[in-house]
């Protein structure tokens, strides 16, 4: 079977470049992204000077993945504020640029909330700017130590599931650094199998239609030194039915207070398969992804995004004249159907892995006790 094997000796980064940070030039404060829609074929930056920048870029799928979504709205506020914008409506833009990821609009909140604590406590616009500025940095400092302490936690537990390592795990699209201040969360965890030998093989979905699983995923195992294959969306039954994964694991976007997990689309699928196959289907997330407001799987809002994600494949260096800036595959005019994410009832989990710990079986007791313990700790 062609693909990649481990490497030996020292790892390299994921990516050289930044996921996203925070600079101040003399013209003034600027976020910069690392666009991950020209991934893996080149590393470019997008420097966002407004909040509107940034709700593009966000949009776009410039800068994307649950936790660091959080990340960037926190910094979206701080740069409308710093910059001497309307906080609030920066804020009601940026939270609701992509609904489905509950990240983001917690980000944007905390960043939001110390604005206004500075102002109620009569400082400066531009003190109020910098506790904005510190809330954010805060925020990602946390999701950096979440992604260490979610890795240990759930490679604890495959180890538990699936005692004497050799871990065959299978993802879908993408969960590492590209999507936190760390390692990531589902990645996070194979990469510290990795790191400690007991990882044989990852198996990586290619994520239709946008390709995350092939252009980041596949990316990030590579300049990791990771043995990883990539498969079409499609043909992991047959790796199932081979007998050939050991384990699912994937992030999440919104996990409801009942367990239900929204995920990009084509992870519920893989928890079917996984179930009749008996497999563990794992989710690894930041308690920030978990929204007690949300009651059940129904209740929560799955984005729909435009037809042509389907009907055209992006190609960012060839000049083509798709709708969407991508090589037509379906005839002119032809309707598509695209969720950005699918829902999976907690009955088909068989963990979610947090930093505060894992909850198994999931219910919503569980997942409560869990964010309690989280605010405590905060506190």
């Amino acid at each position: 079977m062609a693909d990649l094997q481990a490497r030996t000796g020292e790892d390299k980064r994921a990516t050289e470049v930044p996921v996203l940070r925070w600079e101040e030039p003399p013209e003034g404060p600027v976020l910069v992204l690392l666009d991950q829609t020209r991934l893996p074929s080149e590393e470019v930056e997008l420097v966002c000077t407004d909040a509107p920048a940034l709700v593009e870029a966000i949009r776009t799928l410039a800068v994307r993945g649950a936790p660091v979504l959080g990340i960037a709205g926190a910094y979206g506020v701080a740069l409308a504020a710093a910059r001497g914008f309307d906080v609030d409506e920066a804020a009601q833009a940026l939270a609701g640029a992509r609904p489905t990821a509950v990240n983001l609009s917690v980000g944007v909140r905390r960043a939001r909330d110390a604005y206004h604590a500075a102002v109620a406590r009569g400082e400066d616009a531009g003190q109020a700017a910098a506790a904005a500025l510190a809330a954010a940095r805060q925020l990602h400092r946390e999701d950096a130590e979440a992604s260490a302490r979610m890795a240990e936690h759930g490679l604890a537990l495959l180890d538990e599931l699936l005692p004497g390592g050799g871990h065959r795990i299978l993802t879908h699209c993408n969960t590492g650094a590209l999507v936190s201040g760390g390692d990531g969360t589902a990645f996070a965890v194979a990469l510290a199998a990795h790191h400690q030998g007991r990882l044989r093989r990852l198996w990586v979905d290619e994520t239709r239609p946008l390709l995350q699983g092939a252009r980041l995923t596949a990316y990030e195992a590579a300049r990791s030194g990771m043995a990883y294959t990539l498969l079409t969306d499609n043909a992991a039954g047959s790796l199932f039915a081979a007998g050939e994964v050991d384990a699912v694991l994937i992030g999440a976007d919104r996990i409801a207070a009942d367990g239900s997990v929204a995920n990009k689309v084509g992870s519920y699928p893989l928890a079917v398969l996984a179930r009749y196959h008996h497999v563990p289907f794992i989710v690894v997330a930041p308690v920030t992804t978990v929204d007690l407001d949300t009651v059940d799987g129904a209740s929560i809002e799955v984005e729909q995004r435009p037809g042509y994600e389907v009907t055209e494949v992006l190609a960012p260096q060839v000049q083509v004249s798709g709708a969407g800036g991508g090589i037509p595959v379906a005839p002119l005019g032809t309707q598509a159907y695209n969720p950005a994410f699918d829902v999976t009832p907690p009955e088909l989990v068989t963990a979610i892995v947090t930093e505060e710990g894992a909850v198994s079986p999931v219910t919503a007791e569980g997942l409560a006790e869990l964010c309690g313990k989280a605010g405590r700790a905060r506190g």
